[in-house]
């Protein structure tokens, strides 16, 4: 049972890594499900509440930062309401096109909104890019928080 409860662990914090890049996924999540699962499957011996807690507020956090980071680059370059959701549907049609469809998708998605808004195409470009940054930083956010909860949980466990 316990081999079962670590392949399942494993699984899931894989999914979770890709889940920080790939809008779809719910990556934070299934990286702390996966973690969990992983003290779960040792009877909690090495990997205690403590480090569970700190595990799930660096997991809520990273989910936050996503959020955060992606208004905060639409509304900084001047974005309209409608720019930031056709951003995130930009976004999510992106990943069927690898690595160029999630950069271009929500600046694409960012400038049809902001063009449907009747901006010019000088502010359309602007929320583009403020929305493509956004993800970006994002995206960096999230990377960095889920690698620390990788490593967190290691260093407890080895350690």
């Amino acid at each position: 049972m316990t081999i079962l409860l670590w392949i399942f662990a494993v699984l899931l914090t894989l999914a979770g890594l890709a889940g920080l890049v790939l809008p779809a996924l719910p990556g934070p999540l299934l990286l702390f499900a996966g973690l969990f699962l992983g003290a779960w499957a040792e009877g909690f011996a090495h990997v205690g509440t403590t480090t569970l807690v700190l595990l799930a507020v660096m997991a809520g956090l990273a989910m936050l930062a996503d959020f955060v980071a992606g208004a905060f680059g639409a509304k900084r370059y001047g974005a309209s309401p409608r720019s930031v959701a056709g951003a995130a549907i930009g976004a999510l049609i992106g990943i069927f096109f690898g690595l160029l469809g999630l950069l271009l998708g929500p600046f694409l998605g960012a400038l049809v909104g902001e063009i449907a808004e009747r901006k010019g195409w000088a502010q359309a470009g602007r929320a583009g890019l403020g929305a493509t940054l956004g993800l970006v930083i994002g995206t960096a956010a999230k990377l960095a928080l889920g690698f620390a909860m990788v490593g967190l949980f290691l260093l407890v466990r080895f350690l």
